[in-house]
C-alpha cells in the first residue's frame, strides 16, 4: 500500500489497522511546477492500493493531486502491477455529476475517464455527492463506502435524553438522511423523527422556504456528505431553531471549510459540528473554534473494505447502499 505525501496521516492510519507498512516511494516537486513519484520497492505482480484524497489545501491543489495520483497509478502498471486501486476518501469534481446549465460540463464523468485513461483497475471512495451518478461515470469496479454507521455512536451519545430527528439540508440529500435515520432506528429500537428543506441554488444564490418535519423539542441532526462554507448547513440550522429544535448538531463525512465557514461555527444556534478525517485537518482555515469540532476516523473502515476486497470477500455492509 502507498500512501501519497497529502494524505499521509490518513493512510498512516490506515495501514495501522491492516496491520501492514506503508511501501516506501519517492515524491520530486520541481521549481517549475511539474512533479513526479515512483515506487522505491518492486510493484511486479503485485495488488497496489494507492491512497490520496483530493481536496485542495496544504500547499497543494486539487489538480495537483489528482495528476500526482493519476501519474502513480499509471507508474505502477508500467512496473508491472497485476492490480491497482485508487483509494480516494475524497473525490474531487464529484459535485458538477450533471448539466445543470446549457454547455455546462459533467466533470465527474470527465474524471472517471482519466483514471480509466490511466489503466485504474479499481476506485474506492467515501461518501460522494450523488453514488447514482458516481456509479454510472465510471466503467473500472467502484466502490462507494458510507459512514453513515460511523456517525451512529455519536448521534447517541450526543442526543442524551431528547428526542431524535434527522435531517437533510435539500431534497437531493434526502436518501442519506433517509438511511442515516434507519441505521439510527435498527441500533435503538424505536422510531426517529424526519425531516428536510427546499433549496434552490443559482448563480450561488440559494432560495426555497419549503420546510418538511416537526423538529420541536428534538435534537436535529443535519446531514450532508460535505461542508465547504457552511452556508447550508446554517441556513437548515437556523430554521430549525426557528421551530423549537431544543439542540442542532451538523454532521458530513468531508470537512472541506472553505473560507466563510467561520459563521457555521460561530453561530449560536449550531452545538457541534462532527465530520470525518477523511480530508487532512491542514486544509481547515483554523478559524473555527476547536470545541466546536468533533473528528470521527474513518481509518477503520477504509481499512477492513481494503481487506476484504484484498482476501475477495463480501464488502457489502460497508457500502452506501440500501440495505
Amino acid at each position: 500500500m502507498f500512501v501519497l505525501k497529502d494524505s499521509n496521516d490518513l493512510g498512516v492510519a490506515v495501514a495501522d489497522t491492516l496491520s501492514v507498512p506503508v511501501a516506501p516511494h519517492e515524491e520530486r516537486d520541481f521549481k517549475d511546477g511539474e512533479h513526479k513519484a515512483r515506487p522505491l520497492v518492486s510493484v511486479r505482480g503485485k495488488d497496489v492500493y494507492v491512497l490520496q484524497s483530493l481536496a485542495g489545501g496544504s500547499g497543494a491543489s486539487v489538480n495537483d493531486k489528482l495528476c500526482k495520483l493519476l501519474f502513480f497509478i499509471a507508474t505502477c502498471h508500467d512496473n508491472g502491477a497485476s492490480r491497482v486501486t485508487a483509494v480516494v476518501p475524497y473525490l474531487a469534481y464529484s459535485r458538477k455529476d450533471r448539466q445543470t446549465k446549457s454547455r455546462d460540463p459533467v466533470t465527474t464523468s470527465y474524471v472517471a475517464q482519466l483514471f480509466e485513461a490511466v489503466g485504474t483497475d479499481r476506485v474506492i471512495t467515501l461518501e460522494v455527492h450523488n453514488i447514482a451518478a458516481f456509479q454510472n461515470a465510471f466503467r473500472c469496479q467502484s466502490v462507494h463506502l458510507d459512514a453513515r454507521k460511523l456517525f451512529v455512536p455519536a448521534i447517541q451519545r450526543l442526543a442524551k435524553s431528547l428526542p431524535l430527528t434527522v435531517f437533510s439540508p435539500d431534497s437531493g440529500g434526502i436518501k442519506r438522511a433517509q438511511l442515516l435515520k434507519e441505521a439510527l432506528e435498527a441500533v435503538q429500537g424505536e422510531e426517529v423523527g424526519f425531516g428536510f428543506m427546499e433549496k434552490r441554488r443559482s448563480r450561488d444564490v440559494v432560495s426555497g422556504d419549503l420546510f418538511a418535519g416537526e423538529v420541536k423539542g428534538s435534537a436535529v441532526f443535519i446531514v450532508d456528505d460535505m461542508i465547504s462554507t457552511g452556508g447550508t448547513m446554517l441556513r437548515t440550522a437556523l430554521a430549525c431553531r426557528e421551530r423549537g429544535a431544543k439542540a442542532v448538531y451538523v454532521f458530513a463525512t468531508h470537512g472541506l471549510f472553505s473560507p466563510g465557514c467561520e459563521a457555521l461555527f460561530n453561530s449560536p444556534t449550531v452545538n457541534r459540528v462532527v465530520v470525518t478525517d477523511s480530508v487532512t485537518p491542514a486544509n481547515r482555515t483554523g478559524m473555527e473554534p476547536l470545541a466546536k469540532i468533533e473528528i470521527v476516523p474513518v481509518a477503520p473502515l477504509i481499512g477492513e473494505a481494503i481487506r476484504r476486497l484484498h482476501t475477495n470477500e463480501s464488502i457489502t455492509d460497508l457500502l452506501g447502499e440500501e440495505d
